[in-house]
């Protein structure tokens, strides 16, 4: 029988630098971000001679002062760094760590040499390409000039970045604690994601790529401008719908819970909601910015309106995919995108 609700086994959640005991030989730790999304949680597994660290944290001085009062009272030191992927709160600290304590870091080859071409604004990334690619999508020039001045927000999160890492795969199986943790990669969120999960206690860290509350954001990049992120991302959760109905699901936003394939469906639906959203407003042709008001109905300051503009574009992609709208450009090279077709269902 299938969970009609998601169960939050946890009241409270741990203060910022704070450890709690979440599965067996699993602790919670949750550090603040300075976005909108305030919190990230990073997952500590006992090993026999320390702890395997699962995330890190954004890299900028307040984590770092959390992370010092944390190992201070860690009775044993860190042993490796396991990443889930490469955006700034979750590989901002690995080098610092990996550096002081003599440790690996494991992680995807696409999350190692993304993050590296993030860094290094290499391989068609960078503020000014971003602004352009925005523009493309018809993002007036006051907001896609504030996008271009941020600069590399990128390396403000991620000071340095490990030099080398251990590479781990899609069905590969991490020992972590004495326990067998089976790697699951995932796409569109991010390059290559990996989440873990243990069969013996029934435990999954997600990472991004399922959470309790908010939708996991699915953006195509600015190097893979037809990129249906959707897509991937759908079929990449759905293989979390078929682990056993008690998994324990540990995000990194948001408390840990219970009703994985409960939250596969719900996000199925959030997605073909979205679709028929901007499907039923394409009355005429337009652009992913002259749609922002449709999925993002609020004002958003400039970390949001990126993450904004790759969501939308990837959702209209994602139409296009299905035959269902067929981008146009106008005169002035803005792409924006008409109806084809009635919306229909992604499940027959």
């Amino acid at each position: 029988m299938h969970r009609d609700f998601l169960s939050f086994p946890f009241d409270v959640t741990p203060v910022a630098g704070a450890l709690a005991r979440v599965a067996p030989g699993v602790r919670w730790l949750r550090f603040p971000l300075p976005f909108a999304l305030d919190h990230i949680n990073l997952w500590l597994i006992e090993e026999a001679d320390g702890y395997a660290l699962v995330d890190t944290g954004y890299g900028d001085a307040t984590t770092r002062d959390l992370w010092e009062g944390v190992l201070a009272v860690l009775e044993r030191p860190l042993t490796r760094i396991v990443l889930t992927h490469a955006h700034p709160d979750h590989i901002g600290n690995a080098a610092w760590l990996a550096q002081r304590f003599g440790i690996p870091v494991y992680a995807s080859l696409g999350e190692y040499l993304w993050a590296h071409a993030m860094r290094d604004n290499g391989a068609g990334h960078g503020a000014t390409s971003m602004a352009n690619y925005f523009r493309r999508h018809g993002l007036d020039a006051v907001r896609a000039d504030a996008q271009e001045t941020r600069g590399n927000v990128y390396a403000r999160g991620v000071p340095e970045l490990p030099r080398s890492f251990l590479r781990l795969i899609d069905g590969d199986t991490l020992e972590l604690g004495g326990r067998s943790w089976e790697v699951i990669a995932g796409y569109g969120h991010s390059a290559e994601h990996l989440a873990f999960y243990c069969a013996q206690d029934e435990v999954l860290i997600s990472g991004d790529m399922l959470l309790p509350r908010i939708s996991t954001n699915v953006s195509a990049p600015l190097n893979m401008p037809q990129e249906d992120a959707v897509t991937r991302y759908l079929t990449s959760v759905a293989r979390f719908a078929a682990l056993p109905e008690n998994t324990l699901v540990l995000p990194s936003h948001g408390r840990p819970f219970r009703g994985a394939a409960l939250r596969v469906r719900q996000l199925a639906a959030h997605h073909e909601a979205r679709c028929g959203e901007l499907v039923a407003a394409l009355t005429q042709p337009k652009s992913a910015a002259e749609l922002l008001p449709v999925l993002f109905p609020r004002e958003l300051d400039r970390h949001q309106l990126m993450f904004a503009m790759g969501e939308a574009i990837a959702h209209l992609n994602h139409l296009a995919a299905r035959g269902l709208i067929r981008p146009v450009a106008d005169e002035g090279d803005v792409l924006r995108f008409e109806k084809t077709a009635a919306l229909r269902p992604l499940v027959e």
